[in-house]
């Protein structure tokens, strides 16, 4: 007697992305900073935090595409995005994945140039940059290249988006100190793997955010 098969569920299935990353974090832990990709809910928290308006955005560590599709999906044209990503398997995997923006695999630290050759300067400077990077397991020389590269590509009250796990303000208060910021802490969310806080960053000049005590 044939006993019927039960229909395969595809849902415990990893899902290509996922593997992808997960990839990419076993052959070199230290620069993947996750085992899995960022959660939609961690991407629509840091999507509350791009300034009105919005036209231009540059995204750092694009991975395997979650914000950036947030990015789109918030109505960022893909002409007006800039993603760099340094891993190259990666890269490959977010240019098929994202044809009309600018997709580049290149270091956070020469996002300023990077930015320039592909027109996001002068009035057409970026409006945020998005952040996915390690900067809390960064050097502090190394984190404040970063961000004044990153600082350089906005607009005068443009805004710099991190998430960061854990409850820790992953940028030294000497980098704030240094590059004259101001920041806060503006959302936590326990339903990342593992738990993720987004804060935001702007120039002290600006005073568009009120400035937070960062703990």
């Amino acid at each position: 007697m044939l006993v019927p098969m039960k229909p395969r569920d595809d849902t415990l299935r990893p899902s290509p992305t996922g593997w992808t990353f997960f990839r990419q974090w076993l052959k070199n832990p230290l620069r993947v900073a996750a085992i899995s990709p960022s959660s939609r809910q961690l991407a629509r928290q840091m999507m509350t935090q791009l300034p009105r308006p919005c036209r231009r955005v540059v995204e750092l560590g694009g991975g395997t595409g979650v914000f950036t599709q947030a990015l789109l999906d918030h109505g960022i044209a893909p002409a007006d995005l800039l993603v760099l990503e340094l891993n190259e398997e990666l890269h490959h995997h977010l240019v098929g994945m994202f044809p009309g923006a600018h997709v580049v695999c290149g270091d956070a630290g020469d996002v300023a140039a990077i930015a320039t050759s592909r027109g996001f300067h002068g009035d057409e400077a970026a409006d945020a940059v998005i952040s996915g990077l390690g900067l809390l397991s960064m050097p502090r020389q190394t984190q404040q290249a970063i961000l004044a590269a990153a600082f350089a590509t906005l607009r005068r009250d443009g805004r710099f988006i991190q998430f960061t796990y854990g409850p820790a303000n992953p940028v030294t208060r000497e980098v704030i100190e240094a590059l004259d910021l101001v920041g806060r802490r503006a959302s936590f969310t326990w339903w990342n793997v593992p738990p993720a806080t987004v804060y935001v960053y702007e120039r002290r000049v600006s005073r568009t955010l009120s400035p937070t005590k960062m703990r």
